[in-house]
């Protein structure tokens, strides 16, 4: 039966989105640029609502992503204008990605990062309540939901969400929030909900500060020494396509079957959780062209130094694993940062990676 589940999402996974009306919260972030591209690619109907992208450079217009899309320039704070916004789109299935993403820029602003991700979630949940044609939506959060106990083991999505940082405990806060609704509003199913709680991702075109790709990409770009401040951190990591993918398949497979609505982790096997140390020996190995690091703390705030997920509930429910290890994923994002630095078409590029992903996606 997993077999055919697996299967079946495989198969009909970019026929399901073609001409699908889908509203994707965050679009110019990173995360959203890449998934714009994934929807345009398989034929969908794309409504973004989000800020100005927040960095410069950034993928959204690198990789010219406002193309074939209807791009909306907003902020999700402000619930009249997504109203409009989500009225005009009429979409079926909606992706909500706006947020305040930095641990450390939830220290300095955490009035900021409050309103955008819990408020945010809940603008985004009243639009929802208010339309007749959302039939699934997925929330997507992040692994630092947990309270972390700093143990070996990963997290599993019955333990106690509690994040320690303003940017953690915000995303707690919007999972709570999420279920809220899910019960108060949506308990006839009409609107299937999940949410979806991902490792670190990494890929081509993060622009973002306090990053440590990003940090990478920055020294070498500048021929300077990468900086690491926790190199004995462990995290997470995978290419941003993993996750991208199985929020896809959930939102799809709970639009077809109330039943596979749920919380889920989203993270890669064990081989792929490394100390940043490790991460950064490997970028450092696959750039090849003299990248090197020094250690250099500096003395910021508390940021978790172990942090893993168990995925044995996404495993078994759609007999999914990850696509893409770590050494491959640094491959791909040191390809696409050598095209980038080498003015290539970005656009090109990531359609080549994305049908790549895809072919192996389809094997797995």
């Amino acid at each position: 039966m997993e077999n055919m589940v697996k299967t079946s999402v495989q198969s009909s996974l970019s026929e399901f989105y073609k001409g699908k009306n889908v509203f994707v919260t965050g679009h110019s972030g990173f995360k959203g640029s890449w998934l714009c591209m994934i929807l345009k690619m398989f034929g969908a109907n794309v409504t973004g609502y989000s800020l100005e992208p927040q960095t410069e450079p950034n993928l959204f217009n690198i990789a010219n992503i406002e193309k074939n899309i209807n791009s909306v320039i907003g902020d999700i704070r402000d619930l009249s204008k997504l109203e409009v916004a989500f009225e005009k789109a009429k979409p079926e299935i909606v992706f909500h990605l706006a947020a305040q993403p930095l641990v450390r820029e939830s220290y300095k602003n955490p009035v900021y990062t409050y309103e955008t991700n819990v408020l945010g979630t809940v603008n985004i949940l009243e639009c929802i309540r208010n339309s007749k044609s959302v039939k699934s939506f997925l929330n997507v959060t992040t692994d630092k939901v947990y309270k972390n106990n700093e143990w070996e083991w990963g997290y599993r999505e019955n333990e106690p969400l509690d994040g320690f940082d303003p940017y953690s405990n915000s995303k707690s806060c919007s999972e709570l929030v999420t279920h809220s609704y899910k019960s108060s509003f949506f308990a006839d199913g009409r609107v299937t909900i999940s949410t979806a709680r991902a490792g670190n991702v990494i890929g081509g075109g993060d622009f973002s500060q306090d990053r440590i790709i990003p940090d990478c990409v920055r020294a070498v770009k500048s021929h300077e020494e990468i900086v690491v401040r926790n190199p004995l951190s462990t995290r997470p990591y995978q290419h941003v396509l993993d996750p991208l993918f199985a929020y896809l398949m959930i939102a799809q497979k709970q639009h077809e079957n109330k039943n596979f609505a749920g919380y889920y982790n989203i993270g890669p096997d064990n081989c792929d959780c490394l100390t940043t140390e490790g991460l950064v020996n490997l970028f450092c190995e696959k750039w090849v062209q003299g990248a090197s690091w020094v250690h250099k703390g500096d003395n910021g705030p508390h940021e978790a130094n172990f942090l893993k997920l168990d995925c044995s509930k996404l495993k078994s429910k759609f007999n999914w694993k990850p696509t893409w290890h770590i050494e491959k994923a640094i491959e791909k994002t040191v390809e696409w940062t050598k095209a980038y630095f080498d003015n290539e078409n970005i656009e090109l590029l990531m359609q080549d990676q994305i049908s790549e992903f895809m072919q192996k996606f389809l094997k797995n």
